[in-house]
């Protein structure tokens, strides 16, 4: 799978989502902006915890196994 055809990275959605943080923390955005941010804060970070979780889940399989596997993250 190619970097170009993939979804962005755990890292690309992480700072999004700390930019999003940053710029509603600075209380300048009319609410209705606030909360589409609010909402895809929201989305971004279930995705940053569902890549977490597929990591998780594969460090404890290599460490259960002793064999290396590729990490191909589903998200």
């Amino acid at each position: 799978m190619s970097e170009s055809n993939s979804s962005p990275s755990f890292e690309v959605k992480l700072a999004e989502l700390e930019a999003l943080v940053r710029q509603m923390e600075q209380g300048s955005m009319p609410l209705d902006h606030s909360l589409d941010a609010f909402e895809k804060g929201v989305r971004l970070a279930k995705e940053c915890h569902t890549i977490l979780d597929t990591a998780s889940q594969k460090v404890t399989e290599i460490k259960q196994s002793g064999e290396e596997t590729p990490f191909e993250p589903e998200a």
